[in-house]
């Protein structure tokens, strides 16, 4: 059975690497062999499913879905686009620190969704290739969605398993790192693709003339939206001395907003890797806690993610996006992109480590 499910594993990495069919379909039918050739059953497969982590992602995405009907979100990337005034190395530093912020306090997937249509938009209107900005974007997701317990899932899961570290220790202890490295790794795409990102003096005007507040000025209740929105990054904040689960806190969140919308009418993805690695860290620890252990992982998982295309989520996310758009990205492009990426992402991270917290 072992080599069976290996044979799969190997099996699913060779399909989606060489794209013989597309990559939901291919996790799917792996998920499926394993599981009816007895590999695993249907109790085990239920049981590892962690409740916790989706419980966040679907109350934080209930809530980020609602908000961007507002056009807050909008209106932030277009006048992250004027800011730049349309150049093309100010506009790359731009839109990598608002994704980097707003994976880290939304989550990470939820920023790439969200961005990355826009980016379309203003690639378009540049007159520029939109991948580059996108490639940016989905490393500034995983660098930024590493500062915080709900920026990630490797976090989310981290934090459900060990209620010792709150909200607050994240920031801690990881926000900086990220910081600088979400800084080291742009500066080093935007040497990388200069050539591409050139924008005609013509062009950079339009930016300009765009109009931010136009949907915010249509849709009601952004006052409301935004307000549950801040209570509930606060929340995260209190979640450890108020004795509330991140998810609970994410899923009240998403109720409340529910109920004002009614009144108003690398190789491996790092969320299985995660989950294989907390039993280890936690038995490597033996009766005692080291919250640098913890660090560490949240560190290798997250910043792993950009590895490979489909690393973590919002990489297969963005990827997504862009085929819907007739624009894909293959494998092999995001992997010379994303191997160099990890790797100074991870030298900063053990330096860090090596540094602060060993």
């Amino acid at each position: 059975m072992e080599v069976l499910a290996v044979v799969v594993f190997l099996g699913a990495l060779a399909a989606i690497a060489l794209e013989w069919t597309h990559r939901t379909k291919v996790a799917l039918l792996g998920a499926a062999v394993v599981v009816v050739a007895g590999v695993i059953d249907e109790h085990h497969a239920i049981e590892a499913v962690d409740w916790s982590t989706l419980g966040l992602l679907v109350g934080m995405m209930i809530i980020v879905g609602l908000t961007e009907r507002t056009g807050v979100f909008t209106y932030i990337a277009l006048r992250v686009a004027q800011l730049s005034g349309g150049r093309p190395v100010r506009l790359v530093f731009l839109l990598a620190l608002v994704t980097g912020v707003m994976s880290a306090f939304l989550d990470n997937l939820t920023a790439i969704l969200l961005v990355v249509p826009i980016t379309l938009l203003l690639a378009d209107l540049l007159r520029v290739s939109p991948i580059p900005l996108v490639l940016v974007e989905v490393l500034a997701s995983n660098i930024g969605g590493t500062a915080t317990l709900i920026g990630d899932p490797p976090n989310i899961m981290i934090g459900s398993a060990r209620p010792e570290l709150s909200f607050l220790d994240f920031i801690v202890n990881l926000a900086p790192v990220a910081f600088f490295t979400l800084l080291t790794v742009t500066a080093g795409l935007a040497f990388l693709y200069r050539k591409q990102l050139v924008v005609e003096p013509e062009r950079q005007g339009e930016v300009a003339k765009l109009d931010p507040a136009a949907d915010m000025r249509e849709a009601p209740y952004v006052k409301r939206s935004l307000a549950v929105l801040l209570g509930t990054i606060v929340g995260f904040f209190l979640h450890a001395p108020l004795h509330l689960e991140p998810a609970v806190v994410a899923l009240a969140g998403a109720t409340v907003m529910l109920i004002i919308a009614a009144l108003g009418s690398a190789v491996v993805d790092n969320i299985p890797f995660t989950a294989a690695m907390i039993p280890v860290v936690d038995s490597l620890q033996g009766d005692g806690f080291d919250d640098a252990a913890w660090w560490a992982l949240a560190l290798g998982a997250c910043f792993g993610g950009n590895a490979t295309i489909i690393a973590a989520a919002a990489n297969v996310a963005a990827s997504g996006v862009l085929e819907r758009a007739g624009k894909p990205i293959s494998f092999v492009r995001f992997l010379l992109v994303g191997v160099p990426a990890t790797a100074v992402s991870l030298l900063i991270a053990t330096v860090y480590l090596m540094l602060f917290q060993l």
